[in-house]
């Protein structure tokens, strides 16, 4: 031991600089890895929403129904667009349009800066790529299938697809209302499908049936766990049963009765109808047009395109029981199913058929966080949902209480730390029930917020590894040690690949719940450094560490003749 320990502080005594910047490089990534697993997030935004929940429908009857009235509607819409003109020169953002619904009409609508790099306006109508929103248009294509008697909601998926399965045997239990509610048991880490590139109508069917590998996270029914999968299996299911297309269907049946001219459900028809591009945040520094993967495989889910004109036709339509105009895509009492939270997500927030729902604390929130947080049962009812992706936001909202409705796009976004949009929406609402708009507090732990430094300091750290490997194999340094150099290095080398993969291929995935792929074509910052770092840490680390041990025993124990 004795004699190890000599080499040992001969080998550091002779370590080049370049050595002691790659070991200062592993210990910094470590040293940030274990900030980021004592950390804890921070706190809200002093407006936005505490852990929100489902009011139930007697809050259209609750004294609160007063407070969900706009006190003056021109100034109040004179502010949204005031405020959106700030957010988007505060935070850079390129192109964001607005609609608010009262009373089954659309009452405003509003857009502002850019749809792509050319300087084209943004406008109403103005297709984004919808994300998450997407799903409430699919869930009122299942319900149109149960009114027709073609689906159950108690029904098993495989009654009506008998081939569909996944790697657990409960995954025959899951039904269609599972689905609809986020209670099936999938794991948005098991059934990503968000990073591939295929446009082929039959990637949805496929997408399917690739579940037939992915495991369940929990027994069908028994709790809440969000998963965009559920909805592509839905929408397969309508496919199934009306023996169309998906996307024809909701042409024919949603689209064309609500008159959504502007809403599209591939890529490229929305590309002719000239919808926005998308935009990253790039190192939490500067917006960037980005072409992230948006695949046919996640229509009913994530990848459908609509623009804020025609989601307010949506929210109009909802709000009157399923009627728009002259046209009736469901009736209310399956409005009203939809609108019922079944599951709960987390304290008082609920989740009904593609739609969150909670307490509408912005209607009465006005004193900031000192103020005591409102009763459930003394706010109305909240739905909404956001759509994230990697190039775009969405959110939409409804009060059914009020009859107000709000659809808002933006075609960028900032992956790593997504609160500072979140908080747009937030604001928006406190905007329009008479309440100023408060500062975003990004609420996002410091592994998303830094994630594109971490993959950056972690591709210096193996540019570097490769530099000093090759000067000991080629330039033979620390050739005086004899066997030991080459050892040493060959150990701290594969140190720092095994840690990589680790954080690449294990903690990342199930701290964002999705695969490397999505982390690193969603994060597009990320994915930059990320490629070539497992690109050194996987082809390299094999030739690498055969290449030191062969010329350390080729050595001399205590160094070369």
């Amino acid at each position: 031991m004795k004699g190890l320990s000599a080499e040992a502080g001969a080998a550091m005594r002779t370590m080049s600089w370049s050595s002691r910047c790659l070991l200062a490089c592993c210990l910094l990534v470590c040293f940030q890895l274990a900030l980021v697993g004592a950390a804890r997030a921070a706190p809200p935004a002093p407006g936005a929403p505490p852990a929100p929940g489902a009011a139930h429908a007697t809050a259209a009857n609750s004294p609160a129904k007063a407070a969900t009235e706009i006190p003056d509607p021109k100034q109040a819409y004179t502010a949204v667009d005031s405020f959106l003109r700030d957010q988007l020169q505060t935070l850079g953002i390129p192109g964001a349009a607005i609609a608010v619904v009262r009373d089954g009409r659309q009452v405003h609508s509003a857009a502002f800066g850019k749809a792509d790099p050319s300087g084209r306006p943004m406008t109403p109508q103005t297709p984004v790529l919808l994300a998450s929103t997407s799903k409430s248009l699919t869930a009122i294509a299942v319900m149109q299938q149960v009114e027709s008697g073609r689906l159950r909601l108690d029904e098993p998926v495989r009654t009506y697809l008998p081939w569909f399965t996944m790697d657990d045997p409960r995954s025959s239990n899951i039904t269609v209302r599972h689905l609809l509610h986020q209670t099936s048991g999938m794991s948005s880490r098991e059934t990503a499908f968000e990073a591939s590139l295929d446009q082929e109508p039959e990637a949805l069917e496929e997408s399917v049936r690739a579940l037939a590998s992915s495991p369940l996270a929990a027994e069908p029914g028994q709790r809440f766990h969000y998963a965009s999968a559920n909805y592509n299996v839905l929408g397969l299911l309508v496919q199934a049963v009306s023996k169309q297309p998906f996307g024809e269907y909701v042409r024919r049946h949603v689209f064309g009765p609500l008159g959504m001219v502007h809403s599209h459900t591939t890529a490229a028809s929305a590309k002719e109808d000239d919808a926005a591009e998308g935009y990253s945040r790039w190192f939490s520094a500067f917006w960037v047009r980005t072409d992230v993967p948006a695949p046919a495989a996640g229509m009913p889910s994530s990848t459908m395109y609509a623009s804020a004109e025609d989601l307010g036709r949506e929210l109009a339509a909802l709000l009157d029981g399923g009627r728009y105009g002259g046209a009736r895509i469901l009736e209310p009492g399956s409005v009203a199913e939809m609108f019922q939270p079944r599951t709960s997500v987390d304290g008082a927030k609920g989740y009904g058929m593609g739609w969150y729902t909670r307490p509408l604390v912005e209607a009465v929130d006005s004193a900031g966080p000192a103020a005591p947080a409102p009763a459930a049962q003394d706010v109305p009812l909240l739905l909404e949902h956001q759509g994230e992706w990697g190039n775009s936001h969405t959110y939409l909202a409804m009060v059914p209480a009020s009859g107000l409705g709000v659809a808002l796009v933006i075609n960028g976004n900032d992956t790593a730390a997504t609160s500072r949009l979140k908080a747009i929406d937030t604001n928006i609402l406190r905007i329009l029930h008479g309440h100023s708009p408060v500062p975003a507090v990004v609420s996002e732990d410091w592994l998303q917020q830094s994630s594109w430094a971490v993959a950056l300091g972690l591709l210096v750290a193996e540019l570097l590894s490769l530099w000093v490997s090759l000067s000991v194999l080629v330039r033979r340094r620390f050739a005086r040690l004899g066997r030991l150099g080459p050892l040493a290095w060959a150990a701290a080398a594969l140190a720092l690949d095994a840690f990589v993969l680790w954080l690449c291929l294990a903690y990342a995935p199930a701290r964002f719940d999705t695969d490397l792929p999505v982390i690193i074509r969603q994060f597009p910052d990320v994915g930059v450094s990320l490629v070539p770092v497992l690109g050194l840490a996987i082809l390299w680390a094999v030739p690498r560490t055969a290449w030191l041990v062969v010329t350390a025993l080729s050595r001399s124990p205590r160094g070369v003749p």
